[in-house]
């Protein structure tokens, strides 16, 4: 996730941390989608039926994302 935020999104590595709202790292609703079309390549994983907004934490992302391809 780490990677993907920096080299995608310009994201400083220093501030993904689990705690860190999305909106912190400057992902709006556009770059949210965007992220998640990513993941969903990346890891051939359907995140369709994820509600995640900015107020989410990197913490709840990963969690997420790991629920899905862990099922």
């Amino acid at each position: 996730m780490r990677t993907l935020l920096v080299t995608r999104f310009g994201t400083d590595p220093d501030a993904i941390r689990p705690d860190i709202p999305l909106h912190r790292l400057r992902l709006d609703s556009l770059a949210l989608e965007e992220l998640r079309l990513h993941i969903e390549d990346r890891l051939d994983v359907d995140l369709e039926d994820v509600a995640l907004t900015s107020r989410d934490t990197v913490g709840r992302l990963v969690e997420v994302v790991h629920g899905k391809v862990s099922a």
